[in-house]
């Protein structure tokens, strides 16, 4: 089976969520009703990734295709996980915990699993809506690794 997978990345705010929400739907129509099998990774931090989380759960309703998979990606391990794990599970259908950015240095976390992320993707979608933070440093990162990005803000790319 060929597996497709698609990371996701944007600020802890989102401006015009609405029609970034609309262009993120047709993105996900177009990629579970077009590959074998889509494997979604997302973080939890900010509200780009609930959105994200949130319009993947409805598409793989809508579509009822199977053939995908919602992975939360944890750079370390979180009390709030710890404590609400049976949550988590009924939720996405995998909870992981990056090995790099375990060992990593807690300022630092964020940005290795980040990079994790998008070298394990065959796209890279995005939110950039201001050239600075996380999000931010992790498409440069992205892009200077050759990946496919798509920004659904359209002020990055």
């Amino acid at each position: 089976m060929e597996i497709y997978t698609v990371s996701f990345f944007g600020h802890r705010e989102v401006e015009g969520a609405s029609n970034i929400e609309s262009r993120l739907d047709w993105l996900l129509h177009d990629l579970i009703t077009q590959k074998q099998y889509v494997e979604f990774l997302i973080g939890r931090d900010g509200e780009f990734d609930l959105l994200v989380a949130s319009a993947i759960r409805r598409a793989v309703k809508q579509y009822g295709c199977g053939n995908t998979s919602l992975i939360l990606v944890l750079p370390y391990m979180k009390a709030e996980y710890r404590n609400n794990e049976q949550s988590y599970l009924n939720y996405y259908d995998e909870v992981e915990i990056c090995a790099e950015s375990s060992k990593a240095h807690y300022k630092s976390a964020i940005q290795v699993r980040n990079r994790c992320m998008v070298d394990r993707s065959d796209l890279v979608v995005c939110c950039i809506q201001h050239k600075s933070g996380g999000a931010y440093k992790t498409i440069k990162y992205a892009l200077k690794h050759d990946k496919s990005v798509r920004d659904l803000a359209n002020n990055f790319l």
